[in-house]
């Protein structure tokens, strides 16, 4: 019984990841130096894209899988150290470290 708690607090503790890797790419969005229009469909859609894309392909249940394990980390690994770059460009740099350690 333990293993299986053990499965669902990792499995929950990337979901938390890929939750702040969303929210760091919709505040990287926002806080881009352009008009407010912009802004918003930057915050907007910058997640929405790259939660479409893990879905796709990185999700456990993913509709078209990366089967190549080496491939499909290393795809993980990039998404979260662009959002790390992502909090980093907005001036967030102790988040940014923050999120890449806890992350990698």
């Amino acid at each position: 019984m333990e293993i299986k708690w053990i499965g669902v607090s990792v499995l929950t503790g990337f979901f938390l990841l890929e939750l702040g890797a969303m929210a760091a790419f919709s505040y990287w969005g926002y806080h881009i130096k352009t008009g407010a229009a912009v802004k918003i469909i930057l915050a907007v859609a910058t997640p929405l894209v790259i939660a479409t894309l893990w879905g796709m392909f990185l999700s456990p249940k993913a509709s078209l899988p990366i089967f190549s394990f080496p491939i499909r980390t290393t795809l993980k690994l990039v998404v979260f150290i662009v959002a790390s770059a992502a909090l980093y460009a907005s001036g967030q740099s102790a988040f940014a470290v923050i999120f890449l350690t806890v992350s990698l």
